[in-house]
């Protein structure tokens, strides 16, 4: 892997020894082979109209117009007219439409992955409809076989190729998982030859945030079901969804399901982790088709489940929270009132932010970027706009239902010396069990 700088002073990251054609030519095989129907009439439809720009918080926090999301979608759309639009062979005859260079992809690496969460805010601003998000994915997929993706992702890609999780190597899990029940006191199952409902788990749950591994195994005992946490399927974060890549982002959803199947469990239960979401609950159709064989849903789901249905019961905590909707969670999946119902059921009134459930600003960690330190300024400049919302919100706790979304927020609370502190969901219902 190799650091270096643009002409222009933009640093990006080369993995790999290919040459500057090798790169470009890799590129622009993967984009034109992403091109599907609805990806070109997408591009055919913008109209440059800028509404996506005040949607971004990356352009909105700095003003730079290189910052703006269509702009991210250079490269794919140049590959797009010169290779596979309908004037293609004018184009590429007269000139009309240029070859991307090795250079630009080395410019747009740090657009794709730096300032992009990948959050759909810019989507839902879109008049003609088109899914920058999902486009800007389709381009990070160009990006990984170009090589040229950050060192601090390449690195996790790598390590879980190697082990299975970013965090920890898959023979590690089962004690990971018995150490965090016997630190807080809860019995846990790990490894179950026949269950019910397989528990899924996020990277930073295996280091600063076993307390969730326990937290979900004591509300699972409370409800008296058949569960299990497992070696063979446990890492739901998806690393290859947010890289690029492919190939890897089909064998980790593929041991979640496979392992659902294997011991019979008719419910696969993602962790508190958006990207998780989406590349289990809405991407594995790819691999498996139109219907899933497991059901597959987000903790928020679970726990709205039992607690509305009545199985298990909270005591009142009272105060007020405002609460942090996880893009990927709420508004590319439409889980805004679970969340909602869990605090009422608490007896905590939810202060809204002034942008909350669809429309709510992303923590600006996703999509990887609280993983690329390189875009840490960037990150920064987007927390202190959350922090104002948080502050004029004026409730007494902050709530979200993302470990990603927790790690953003509290990294730049400790920045700043900011006293609030981002509180999960799951563990506030796990410590008001009524026994």
């Amino acid at each position: 892997m190799t650091a270096s700088t643009t002409a222009t002073g933009v640093a990006f990251d080369a993995q790999g020894q290919a040459s500057d054609e090798q790169r470009r030519n890799l590129a622009m095989q993967a984009l034109v082979r992403d091109l599907a129907a609805t990806g070109a009439a997408q591009l055919e439809s913008c109209v440059r109209c800028g509404q996506c720009a005040n949607a971004c918080h990356f352009y909105v926090t700095t003003g730079d117009p290189k910052y703006t999301p269509i702009r991210k979608l250079r490269p794919l759309e140049q590959a797009y007219h010169r290779h596979v639009g309908p004037f293609a062979p004018l184009f590429r005859l007269f000139g009309i439409v240029p070859r991307v260079t090795a250079a630009e992809l080395e410019e747009w690496e740090q657009l794709l992955f730096d300032s992009c969460t990948m959050c759909g805010r810019c989507t839902l601003a879109c008049p003609m409809g088109i899914d920058i998000a999902d486009l800007v994915k389709q381009s990070r997929h160009a990006m990984f076989a170009a090589g040229l993706i950050p060192d601090r992702l390449e690195l996790m890609d790598r390590t879980t190729k190697l082990w299975g999780s970013p965090a920890t190597p898959s023979e590690d899990f089962a004690d990971i998982i018995r150490e965090a029940g016997t630190q807080f006191g809860v019995a846990m199952k790990i490894d179950e030859p026949k269950a019910d409902y397989l528990i899924t788990v996020a990277p930073a749950e295996l280091t600063e945030h076993t307390k969730a591994l326990a937290d979900a195994a004591k509300v699972l005992n409370a409800l008296g079901v058949k569960w299990t946490y497992h070696s063979d399927g446990f890492e739901a974060s998806n690393i290859g969804y947010l890289n690029g890549d492919i190939a890897l982002q089909e064998t980790m959803t593929r041991k979640l399901i496979d392992a659902a199947i294997k011991i019979g469990a008719h419910t696969l239960v993602l962790p508190e982790c958006g990207h998780a979401y989406g590349a289990a609950r809405w991407e594995a159709g790819r691999w498996y088709g139109d219907k899933l064989p497991v059901r597959v849903i987000h903790m928020t789901e679970f726990l709205d489940e039992a607690v509305t249905s009545g199985r298990i019961k909270l005591k009142k905590v009272g105060q007020s929270a405002s609460f942090h909707d996880p893009c990927q969670l709420g508004r590319r999946g439409g889980v805004i009132k679970a969340p909602r119902n869990i605090l009422a059921a608490l007896g905590v009134e939810v202060k809204e932010l002034a942008d909350a459930g669809t429309v709510g600003w992303c923590c600006g960690g996703g999509g990887g970027v609280v993983s690329n330190k390189r875009a840490d300024p960037l990150r920064y400049r987007v927390f202190e706009m959350k922090r104002r919302q948080v502050e004029d919100a004026g409730a007494d706790r902050f709530v979200t239902a993302c470990g990603q979304c927790r790690i953003t927020l509290n990294l730049g609370a400790s920045k700043y010396k900011w006293d609030r502190k981002a509180e999960s969901l799951l563990e506030l219902v796990a410590d008001n069990l009524i026994a």
